[in-house]
């Protein structure tokens, strides 16, 4: 009897996207371009209420950075559907280098007032509301499906790298060169991504806009909008990433409360702790990135949710220094797991002629349910403590779950029931 042929293990590489000449070039300017946003955005908020003195203008300034997106995201995404994603990221970085410039500049020369910074802010919220999505978009034009994953989970190991060494290096600049710098430097590494655009050629058959016959704006994200709501697999994932974005994402709020008012401790001990959480993220983003040939898991996206409630609690119930680290590297770590799994199963599903509108209503929920999650959490803290607060979001994080799991096969059901009706 002859020997049989073991077959051969599929070996993960958890960089296999960068064989990819044009998701390789992308990935370079990505990289530099996280650490120079995490950069401003350490120094934008510190001279804005340097000038003012004012934490109601200091919030301001957050406020109208972050609103054009959600007012303006989801007709971004039309836009994406109808003309070259390459030719607008090429905009938009123009368009972040021109208003991040000039505003080192006013900065440089001791120019610069409050409303310069209110006025930038603005500006680069609604250049974001355009830039956000159609970077979710481009990455199906830059690597095959198979590697698309790995290329989101390399993307978010950039991001979660930035915001460990990002407000370090913003720290280290800002007290010992000038705050400008910051700035200027951010302007460079928009000017470093433009040119690495410049230099991609997107995958052939997705080369040209997609979408031919043009209706009128209203028409085309109602299309967008009813695809989602009759695909179960979309709307469960949207479902599923709003309850994470609404009780998850809200350590910037969260962690310097706890810091303050359970652990009794300064700055430094705040930083660790972003830290602790940096590192958990960046080891989940490798984890989904060393495990992205298989697709995204039903593990992760169904049980995934509740590992993150349980941390969450823990967080709530212990007031020790070294144990909040640790459940904050849990956090991190489960989170970004999650949310990577979560956008590739988006991209994965979508028809390619309405991908710039789904996107662009999967960049509205998750930024807009982080949103009102801070909101509530603040409300919670200010009305009880930090620690309800932890409480609060873990139990509702594992309630919502277990009833997104109850009821997603009655929605898959019913969504198949009206389409068969339709037909």
């Amino acid at each position: 009897m002859g020997n049989i042929k073991k077959p051969e293990k599929k070996i993960n590489n958890p960089f296999a996207a960068l064989k990819h000449i044009n998701f390789r070039l992308y990935w370079i300017g990505f990289c530099i371009s996280v650490i120079g946003t995490w950069m401003q955005g350490i120094a934008q908020p510190w001279l804005a209420y340097s000038l003012t003195n004012s934490p109601f203008l200091l919030s301001l300034v957050g406020v109208v950075q972050t609103v054009p997106v959600f007012l303006l995201t989801i007709f971004a995404g039309v836009i994406l559907d109808r003309y070259p994603r390459k030719k607008i990221l090429l905009i938009t970085q123009s368009v972040a280098f021109i208003v991040t410039f000039i505003t080192a500049l006013l900065i440089w020369i001791g120019w610069i007032k409050y409303w310069h910074i209110l006025i930038a802010a603005c500006l680069m919220g609604i250049n974001n509301s355009v830039d956000i999505p159609a970077r979710q978009s481009f990455y199906i034009e830059l690597v095959e499906k198979n590697d698309l994953m790995n290329a989101i989970a390399l993307c978010s190991s950039a991001f979660n790298v930035a915001r460990i060494i990002g407000p370090l290096i913003a720290g280290f600049v800002m007290a010992y060169l000038s705050i400008a710098l910051c700035f200027f430097i951010n302007s460079m590494t928009f000017a470093l991504m433009f040119f690495c655009i410049i230099f991609i050629i997107p995958l052939s058959s997705l080369n040209k806009p997609v979408q031919k016959a043009r209706k009128n704006v209203i028409a085309d994200i109602m299309e967008g909008l009813k695809y989602i709501l009759n695909n179960y697999i979309l709307l469960n994932t949207l479902l599923a990433i709003s309850v994470i974005g609404i009780f998850a994402m809200n350590f910037n709020v969260l962690i310097p409360v706890l810091v303050k008012t359970v652990l009794k401790r300064d700055v430094t001990a705040f930083s660790f702790l972003m830290s602790f959480m940096g590192v958990g993220s960046l080891t989940g983003a490798m984890i989904i990135a060393s495990t992205s040939k298989s697709g995204p898991k039903k593990f992760i996206l169904n049980v995934v949710p509740f590992i993150i409630g349980g941390f969450l609690c823990l967080t709530a119930l212990s007031n020790i220094f070294f144990i909040i680290g640790l459940t904050l590297v849990g956090t991190g770590l489960f989170t970004v797991m999650f949310t990577s799994s979560a956008n590739t199963t988006m991209q994965l599903n979508i028809k390619e002629e309405l991908r710039g509108r789904v996107m662009s209503v999967y960049i509205l929920v998750f930024q807009g349910s982080g949103a009102f999650g801070r909101l509530l959490t603040g409300i919670i803290m200010d009305k009880f403590n930090v620690q309800t607060a932890y409480l609060t979001c873990g139990i509702m994080i594992v309630l919502f779950s277990m009833l997104l799991l109850i009821y997603k096969k009655r929605i898959q059901s019913a969504l198949k029931l009206t389409s068969t009706e339709a037909a």
